[in-house]
């Protein structure tokens, strides 16, 4: 893989608020910077939502989709 290409990272989310910040963490503490997490939320009752997108707000690398 080259160093500039672009790795997108799917990430399957409901009801996950409880271990949520350990694994978008791990994902972003990768030492390859040039990803986009592409986080989709299906309708979750917990903080979930509420928890990707003040990563979101924090780093441009967090994409949230949710379906309400």
């Amino acid at each position: 893989m080259k160093e500039n290409e672009l790795v997108s990272v799917i990430l399957p989310c409901y009801n996950v608020g409880e271990f949520l910040k350990e694994g978008l963490e791990s994902i972003l503490n990768q030492s390859y910077k040039n990803l986009e997490i592409v986080c989709l939320n299906d309708c979750s009752t917990d903080d979930t939502l509420v928890l990707l997108e003040e990563y979101a707000k924090k780093d441009d690398r967090v994409v949230v989709y949710s379906n309400d």
